[in-house]
């Protein structure tokens, strides 16, 4: 038994990633993972989740719930700067806390990243169905409705046809190589925050004062509407606009000077994110009364066709359409690589860490694709809204705690930080403790369902990954 305990804290050396990472081709700059990181942080949310969140929990309060997520999100990205200075490797925290806790924390780490890769891709083509929708409704042009949602029978729908769609087109595109990829990226996100600028002016001059009264609406018992007990719960759904910064990690190994890079790209994430957020929000929520926005999967559009701006919403629509295809490439490009990650280090079968002439990890791409296409093409929008934000929040919470391993390393056995999150040893436990805060305010369904995922996962690693793991093999040669 105590062997056994031993072996789950067994360590991954560094060289061994920084071999086989060497296949991927460093590309990436501090604009593009910028342009990777806002296409995601900006991307459905923005267009999506600022009136859902206000119709079902804050009120015209939900900027204050942004504010809040931002700052857990901040503390976070400052942990995740310091780490990928130092441990440059492909699949962010999964590679990250292999190095210093161990194997088995590491694939805890990584599995939850999965279900945030994973139910984020289906969420985004989730939402950029929405749009679509309404883009084609205001043409006249109408799907069956048995075509244009997730599985509800009572509402006669089954499968959204259109996520299917968006994401299999993105894993073509994805498919060519991260160099092509990145360069329409940054054109995407360029055009679409011209246009949410655009919505900000637009829908100032729609505002009626009397929906911001009042502000915080007080609680209604036994919900999760109003007060500060809605603004948080608002807070742990809205993580899902942050899930940007692992985004961003995933990527490390094809960033070019990382060490300097890749903290740049992260912070400068946040203040652009987090400005938009706050701005689209307040003007959203001042043009009509926060409950008008209940299960409206496409607010910003809406509210412009309702004040009169047909073509200022149609432009958002087509924008939206476009843009939120920024927010699938930089989830699918990061959600690929942490699938080869796991296959590189032989915690899923090794065939997924190959690595095509294209430098690109194909096997663990198609594989991301076809299961989020069935994902995102059967269950419903605000549902995967809710669970994402638990995936995001266990990584963050082993990333803040990462520190306390990495911060002694640095200089000895790995290299010295670029990089250095401030506050040390405070602000690390701050962080963790904030989002494990925000992860206890996530709904029972959502729980639940981590849960399990965290069961499936576990039955993996002791079933599959413990005996077939690249560290299990070093040793066993020894």
């Amino acid at each position: 038994m105590r062997k056994f305990i031993q072996r789950l804290f067994w360590k991954q050396n560094p060289a061994i990633y920084r071999s086989k990472d060497a296949k991927l081709t460093p590309s990436l700059r501090t604009i593009d993972l910028i342009g990777l990181g806002t296409g995601m942080v900006v991307g459905t949310a923005i267009f999506t989740l600022p009136g859902i969140v206000a119709a079902e929990h804050t009120g015209p309060a939900v900027p204050l719930a942004f504010i809040v997520a931002a700052i857990g999100a901040g503390l976070s990205a400052l942990a995740y700067a310091e780490t990928s200075s130092v441990l440059p490797f492909a699949g962010s925290a999964f590679s990250w806390i292999n190095v210093l806790f161990g194997e088995f924390f590491g694939w805890i780490a990584g599995w939850a990243l999965l279900a945030e890769y994973f139910i984020s891709v289906a969420f985004v083509a989730s939402g950029w169905s929405a749009y679509m929708q309404g883009f084609l409704a205001s043409l006249d042009v109408r799907l069956p409705v048995a075509l244009t949602g997730g599985f509800n029978p009572h509402q006669g729908s089954y499968v959204d046809i259109l996520a299917a769609i968006a994401i299999l087109a993105v894993g073509i595109l994805i498919s060519r190589g991260v160099h092509q990829v990145s360069r329409i990226e940054n054109i995407i996100v360029s055009v679409k925050l011209l246009v949410i600028l655009m919505f900000i002016v637009v829908g100032m001059t729609a505002i009626h004062p009397q929906n911001y009264t009042p502000f915080i609406p007080p609680h209604v018992v036994g919900t999760s509407f109003g007060g500060w007990q809605g603004i948080l719960a608002g807070t742990a759904q809205i993580f899902i606009a942050y899930v940007g910064f692992d985004a961003i990690a995933a990527n490390t190994a094809e960033t070019i000077n990382p060490q300097k890079t890749m903290p740049r790209g992260l912070i400068w994430t946040l203040v652009l994110g987090t400005g938009f957020f706050i701005a689209v929000s307040l003007v959203l929520v001042g043009m009509f009364k926060y409950s008008r926005y209940a299960n409206d999967a496409e607010p910003a559009a809406w509210a412009l066709r309702q004040s009169g701006h047909y073509i200022t919403a149609n432009l958002l629509s087509i924008v939206a359409i476009v843009g939120i295809f920024s927010a699938l490439i930089a989830i699918l490009l990061a959600s690929s690589r942490l699938i080869y990650a796991f296959g590189r280090d032989g915690l899923l079968p090794q065939g997924l860490g190959h690595i095509d002439q294209k430098h690109v990890p194909n096997r663990a791409l198609w594989m991301i694709t076809f299961l989020a296409m069935i994902l995102g093409s059967v269950f419903p929008f605000t549902f995967l809204a809710t669970l994402v934000s638990a995936g995001t929040l266990v990584a963050f919470i082993f990333v803040s705690l990462g520190i306390y391993a990495l911060r002694p390393r640095e200089g000895r056995d790995l290299p010295e930080a670029q990089f250095r999150m401030p506050g040390y040893p405070v602000l690390p436990a701050i962080s963790a403790l904030f989002s494990l805060v925000i992860f206890w305010g996530l709904n029972v369904d959502a729980k639940i369902m981590m849960g399990l995922w965290f069961l499936i996962g576990l039955i993996i690693y002791f079933v599959y990954g413990i005996r077939h793991s690249v560290i299990n093999q070093e040793h066993q040669s020894k």
